[in-house]
This record gives structure tokens, C-alpha cells and sequence, in this order.
């Protein structure tokens, strides 16, 4: 007997007829443009930390618990105050009309229909309030970069709030662009188009302004001390999103960070650092349970979101695999991400003997070394 695997409905008639995350991806990937694929799916330098980042995930076996009598397991957890139906948020993946027109609009409208939440990146295509506006049930965390003039940053910060925001995401790993020999080797220029959302020619601030130094560094990158004080400004949470050290992660706690995300930017920015999730142990150790815990990099499956929970995330940020969903079927392919993601996760936590996300812990795996 054959099934017809579940359609995921567009929002301009895209029908996302997807059996599986593969499928999404290989239809993703054959429609983008050789250069706009490598700008997705490549990394910095040799591309070492983008394979260790895998290499990290496969390591790891389960263990698990059987005749349990336990019934459908439960995905439900929350996150910075944020309830979640799924373990899962969207990284502000910049660029986002490389993709697909309507962005991380669409990617917000899919995240409210399953269960997820946005982060909204800084450098989009569409605005924030623009996203917020589209998915006000989805679109509940903004990105910033701390650099630049901290006037334009205060602009921002109050903008946020008031597009009715719940949290902030600071990404601190990002001072300057990485070295992407991919990029370069295809003479990639990004259109200014498709990062101005926040910062049209008609705004008060200059594109080049707030996103130059990325590129040409003119001024000194902030400290944890001037990043604290300039936090204090809003009344919103936030979260440090780029932490790979027990050090870093102190740090952006003793600053005034709610939760920090373990992170190398999915390998795209300095080449030859730790896969992120070789790094939650000790970052788990030096937080404790004075802020929460998430993790992205190398995300690319149900089973390594179990992963990823089992060894002290709270939740995960997926950022290919939204892309990849948007890239192939606009905001239905984002939802079947999704959806594909939930059933997998289903059926590994029946098959693990878990209720819930919530119960999942080191005790559910072992480490596999060759």
C-alpha cells in the first residue's frame, strides 16, 4: 500500500510536495543560480568547521528506553518567555529575497502555522515591522549586530519594541565578514536590495552606515561591558548568538543575556573553530541555569534536533534548512521543513522512550568514536 505524503499549502500556490528533508534541498538547490547555491550552502576558509559541524552530530548513538507505556510524545516547550508547539526557531538568515520574494514574511507566516518562531535578521529584505506585521504570532524575536554608532543602534533597539517584539538576538560573532572562498571564487556581490529592508536609500540611515564595517572595519568592536550598558536601554530579553567558549558564554550572562545561542554561523565565518555542539557541554557548565541554552550549526535533521536537546539545548536554530524551504517552494516549503522535522521527531522520541523534548538528557546517548 503507498501513501501520499502531506502537502503543505503556499501562500502564492506553491505546493510543497516534499517526502523528505532531501527532497526539499535537492529541489532548492536546482533552482538557485550557481553562485546564490555556494552563498547558501558554502563556508568559510577550507570549510573545516562546516564539516566538523556534521562530523559532530554523527557522533553520537542512542540509547534507548523501551516498553516504557508512554503515548504520543510531547514537542511543546518554551524559550525566552515564548511558547513554542516546536523545539525550533528560524536564524535571521540574511538575504532573504535571494530566495524568495517575500522572505522571511513567508518564512514567519510558516512558522506560525506550525508551531515555530522567527528570528528576524537585521539585514533582510523586508523590514521588521514588515515581518512582524505578516506573522505577529511567529515574528517574536529581532536580530541586531552590535556595532556601528550606538545612536543607530538605540534606533533600532526602540524600533523593535515597538513593532511589538518579545526578544532581541545579538549576534556577536559577526564584526566582520568571514573569508568565503566559495563567494569569491564566483565573484558573488550581494545586491544591496536584498539586506536594505531595515535600511531603505529613504531612511535616516545609510545602508552603508550600519553594514560597511562588515566589509571595512572603520571603528572598534564593542566589548561585553559596552554591549551590557547598551542592552540595559531596553526593557526586552536577549540572547548572545555566536557563543562557542565557557568564557564567552560568562561573559554575555554577566552582561545581561537571557539565553545564549552556541554558534560558529554555521561554519560561515572563522574557519577552524570547534563544532558548536562539541561545544554545549562546557558552556552548559559555566551557565547553569542562569540563562537558557540553544544551538545551531549543522542542524539538518529531526534526529539532530533530538541530538542537540539531549546534550543541553533547550532548543535549536535551523537556518539552511529554512532557506532551503523557502528557496524551493516559498513559504509552503518552509512549513514542510517543518513538518517533516516534527514527524521525525515523533517517531525518534517513541522509538527512544521519551514523553517529551523536555525529558531528553545525556542518559538517552553515548559517544561513537572510530
Amino acid at each position: 500500500m503507498t501513501t501520499t505524503p502531506q502537502k503543505a499549502l503556499g501562500f502564492f500556490g506553491e505546493d510543497a510536495d516534499f517526502a523528505t528533508l532531501s527532497e526539499v534541498t535537492d529541489a532548492a538547490r536546482a533552482g538557485l543560480s550557481p553562485d546564490v547555491r555556494d552563498f547558501l550552502d558554502g563556508g568559510a576558509g577550507r570549510e573545516v568547521t562546516l564539516r566538523r559541524n556534521r562530523q559532530a552530530l554523527d557522533r553520537w548513538a542512542y540509547r534507548p528506553r523501551v516498553m516504557t507505556g508512554l503515548g504520543v510524545p510531547d514537542l511543546a516547550t518554551s524559550f525566552l518567555g515564548i511558547p513554542l508547539g516546536l523545539p525550533i526557531l528560524t536564524a535571521p538568515f540574511g538575504a532573504d529575497g535571494l530566495f524568495h520574494p517575500e522572505g522571511h514574511r513567508a518564512v514567519a507566516r510558516a512558522n506560525a502555522a506550525e508551531g515555530a518562531v522567527s528570528i528576524v535578521p537585521e539585514a533582510g529584505t523586508h523590514c521588521l515591522e514588515a515581518v512582524a506585521e505578516a506573522a505577529p504570532v511567529a515574528a517574536r524575536i529581532a536580530q541586531v549586530h552590535p556595532m556601528g554608532r550606538p545612536a543607530n543602534f538605540f534606533a533600532l533597539l526602540h524600533r523593535i519594541e515597538d513593532a511589538g517584539y518579545d526578544a532581541v538576538c545579538v549576534t556577536v560573532d559577526c564584526p566582520t565578514a568571514g573569508w568565503r572562498e566559495g563567494n569569491r571564487r564566483h565573484r558573488f556581490n550581494l545586491d544591496p536590495a536584498v539586506i536594505s529592508g531595515n535600511y531603505p536609500a529613504s531612511g535616516p540611515v545609510a545602508l552603508d552606515e550600519v553594514f560597511g564595517q562588515l566589509f571595512t572595519r572603520t571603528e572598534p568592536v564593542w566589548t561585553w561591558a559596552e554591549l551590557g550598558e547598551r542592552m540595559a536601554t531596553t526593557r526586552l530579553p536577549w540572547m548572545a548568538k555566536g557563543v562557542l567558549t565557557a568564557e564567552a558564554a560568562s561573559a554575555a550572562v554577566d552582561a545581561g543575556a537571557s539565553a545564549v545561542l552556541v554558534s560558529n554561523h554555521g561554519g560561515r565565518q572563522l574557519d577552524g573553530t570547534p563544532a558548536a555542539l562539541d561545544q554545549l557541554p562546557e558552556i552548559a557548565a559555566a551557565i547553569g541555569d542562569r540563562a537558557q541554552i540553544a544551538l545551531d550549526s549543522g542542524i539538518r535533521s529531526g534526529s539532530d534536533v533530538v541530538t542537540a536537546l539531549a546534550l543541553g539545548a533547550e532548543v535549536v536554530v535551523i537556518g539552511r534548512l529554512a532557506a532551503y524551504g523557502l528557496a524551493a517552494a516559498g513559504g509552503a516549503g518552509v512549513r514542510r521543513v517543518h513538518q517533516l522535522l516534527r514527524d521525525e521527531m515523533r517517531t525518534i522520541l517513541t522509538l527512544l522512550g521519551a514523553g517529551s523534548v523536555r525529558e531528553l538528557g545525556p542518559a538517552f546517548l553515548q559517544e561513537v568514536r572510530p
